[in-house]
């Protein structure tokens, strides 16, 4: 099954498109606000319900079950972080210091200016996210290929610039994005409940991003 075709279990909407499109994209931040405020144990569909003032028939005539409500949540951030990302490094001409701002983003990304957690949805991310990569790796997969495709396309000019060596880019995309996700899900199941420890995130940022320079520089 090709991932980038295969997307969480909308139910088609009985509603006008616009109405059906309204609600659905209510559920989806409804469920992220909660995962913001209180992780998991806040997002269960009666507080999705509550939040949103919805009836739970609007709730499944949407989405199939709670597991694809939280792959639009994930296929929501990671879009965003795509678009973030993007503006980010928009300013840089050189592919492989926009791939390392990235890199090192995705790592450091759930702290704020002042080295604190600024919201619990990580690590609440990190155990969904290993739960539905046994149980829906294609849908999961799909979720965030935006922010590997943006990995790409830093990697597919580095390649036709000569900094990096010729490869297949979104495989070495995915590579990247896998190992950034192994490295940071340990780290922010630690942290919860606890002050995270800046200095260590800040050299696992540089850590990884040498390691992922070394494997792909020409």
């Amino acid at each position: 099954m090709d991932a980038s075709n295969t997307s969480p279990e909308i139910i088609p909407q009985a509603e006008g498109g616009s109405e059906g499109n309204d609600r659905t994209r209510m559920l989806v931040d409804a469920a992220d606000n909660l995962l913001v405020e209180g992780g998991l144990e806040r997002l269960t569909i009666r507080a999705v319900l509550k939040r949103t003032g919805l009836a739970r028939r609007a709730f499944y005539e949407r989405f199939a079950s709670k597991d694809d409500l939280v792959l639009a949540v994930f296929e929501d951030v990671m879009r965003g972080a795509a678009v973030h990302f993007r503006e980010r490094v928009e300013g840089l001409t050189d592919p492989l210091q926009r791939l390392q701002r990235i890199v090192t983003g995705l790592i450091l990304g759930s702290l704020d200016e002042a080295g604190e957690v600024n919201d619990s949805r990580p690590a609440a991310m990190v155990h969904e996210h290993m739960r539905l990569a046994e149980t829906r790796p294609a849908e999961l997969q799909a979720a965030i290929s935006p922010l590997i495709s943006l990995i790409a396309d830093q990697v597919t000019e580095g390649v036709s610039k000569g900094q990096l060596r010729d490869c297949d880019p979104f495989l070495q995309a995915t590579l990247i994005y896998n190992l950034i996700a192994m490295t940071v899900h340990p780290e922010l199941l630690m942290e919860e409940g606890a002050k995270p420890d800046t200095q260590r995130r800040h050299k696992l940022a540089d850590e990884v991003w040498e390691f992922c320079r070394r494997a792909i520089v020409a």
